[in-house]
């Protein structure tokens, strides 16, 4: 089991994308969320898809539940782990955490890039310090793609669309430092123009053509949002839903190498 004073025994802090882990497909792009209340849950889906996974997701259901342990755990598996918990704090209380992120031997950790620059600058320099191998990539959320142009308007009393929004925050989070952002695939193109091709993009809101929507608002298929530009693709639902979900993984692997 991996600890945190054995950081560097544990999952690699993969940087490249080229770069898979030994159990995960070596051209998946896929990130799976272990949206699940139990880590015995969480176990069973990564294990079986396992091999079609470029990382798994642990967000803020299954880590309020079990915790650290849940990141060792699927470390125990060999992925790598996307810890998906949006910090949104002053910067210290930011900072802290991206600290013990690093620690814990996570692959990638988010903020909210509406914390403003000075926190996201926080965020990057709480980890600068160390190789790129021994540090987590830090990205900034920018509009969750849940929003519509009306609910940022409402919310956030802004008068920009969601495209501009989400490319006003990935500007503000390259220059805070950050390696990338989490964005719908509707705004990449518009990202790649604002950031260039090193900035990582992870995208939500994908959904292949025969699957429902849920809750997403801005969504593509994976084969459009790769073709568009995403570096990696956040997939829960129409995997975890499927009859068989080790197959609509492979099927999506499929498509996200289609030219």
């Amino acid at each position: 089991m991996c600890h945190n004073a054995e950081v560097s025994s544990c999952r690699p802090f993969d940087r490249l994308p080229e770069e898979e882990p030994t159990m995960t497909a070596s051209s998946s792009r896929i990130i799976f969320p272990l949206d699940v209340p139990t880590l015995t849950e969480a176990v069973s889906l990564a294990r079986r898809l396992a091999p079609h996974l470029a990382a798994v997701k642990i967000g803020n259901q299954l880590f309020t539940a079990e915790g650290p342990q849940a990141v060792r755990a699927m470390h125990d598996l060999g992925l790598r782990v996307f810890l998906d918990l949006k910090f949104h704090d002053i910067p210290n209380t930011v900072a802290g955490a991206i600290a013990s992120a690093r620690a814990l031997g996570v692959w990638m950790v988010n903020v909210h890039a509406s914390g403003g620059p000075v926190m996201m600058t926080a965020a990057a320099q709480a980890v600068a310090a160390f190789p790129p191998r021994e540090r987590p990539l830090v990205i900034g959320v920018t509009v969750l793609t849940s929003l519509s142009d009306l609910d940022i308007r409402d919310t956030l009393g802004t008068t920009r669309t969601v495209p501009q929004q989400v490319a006003h925050l990935a500007r503000a989070t390259q220059a805070a430092g950050l390696d990338g952002v989490v964005a719908s695939p509707q705004e990449i193109g518009l990202i790649r123009q604002a950031c260039g091709p090193g900035f990582l993009i992870v995208t939500p809101g994908v959904r292949p053509a025969d699957a429902a929507r849920n809750d997403q608002q801005r969504v593509m298929t994976p084969g459009q949002a790769m073709r568009a530009g995403a570096d990696y693709l956040v997939v829960g639902r129409p995997i975890q839903a499927a009859v068989d979900p080790v197959e609509a993984a492979r099927r999506i692997n499929a498509e996200c190498h289609e030219p």
